[in-house]
């Protein structure tokens, strides 16, 4: 009897440790993931521990079919809705939210120009004007398709806006990106969305490209609104 009662014992024991040994790697890449959402390129770790509201990833991002307001379809960025905390090049029928898209200089490829795209948002400065302080990532490049998805980070809050730049067939002229900058949480973004487009702007037209960021004069709703915050 007591050799079995030991064996069962030890094969008790032995499931014991695999649960425990399961359950921890379990925690261990658990929070791998978490510690590597914090983004490496942060200006602090002053707001480490306060509570972040990320926001979770829309599901429709990239290039899809999207309805106009007639109901037809059409290809392009996700939409913005009412909220003054977005903007896209591509829904044409919502003037308040609606950017001109960029063309990159004659003589670059689709790749090329992409690939320089790539460098300007690599060069985004976390903290300019006081925005995106929690940093940067670009988490999606396919230049040979003429893709770029970016994910920017508040500081203090955690909050997460998505960024795309996309080539579209059957817009402009063969040399045009289109681009949706949009926050996941909240109506008002104090600002946010317009610097960050202008902060890129102004670097791709050093480059030769056409690339209209947001002007007070033609987005006074997003302007009157985010000042009242």
């Amino acid at each position: 009897g007591k050799p079995s009662s030991l064996k069962k014992a030890s094969q008790l024991q032995d499931r014991r440790n695999a649960l425990v040994s399961t359950f921890g790697a379990s925690i261990a890449i658990f929070g791998g993931a978490q510690s590597s959402m914090a983004f490496s390129n942060k200006i602090s770790d002053k707001y480490d521990d306060r509570p972040k509201r990320k926001g979770p990833q829309p599901k429709d991002l990239g290039v899809g079919t999207r309805k106009n307001m007639d109901g037809d379809e059409y290809v392009g960025l996700k939409q913005c809705g009412a909220a003054p905390n977005c903007f896209c090049s591509t829904d044409l029928d919502d003037p308040d939210h609606l950017l001109p898209s960029w063309s990159w200089p004659d003589g670059l490829s689709k790749s090329d120009a992409f690939q320089q795209l790539e460098d300007v948002v690599n060069s985004y400065e976390p903290g300019q004007k006081g925005i995106d302080g929690g940093g940067f990532k670009v988490m999606k490049v396919d230049k040979n398709e003429g893709y770029i998805y970016v994910q920017f980070e508040a500081l203090k809050n955690g909050y997460i806006d998505d960024l795309e730049f996309a080539f579209i067939d059957g817009y402009g002229d063969g040399r045009t990106v289109q681009l949706r900058s949009s926050s996941r949480v909240g109506y008002l973004d104090f600002g946010v969305n317009a610097k960050r487009i202008n902060f890129l702007s102004k670097k791709v037209k050093d480059k030769g490209w056409i690339a209209e960021g947001v002007d007070p004069k033609t987005h006074e709703f997003y302007v009157m609104e985010n000042s009242r915050g």
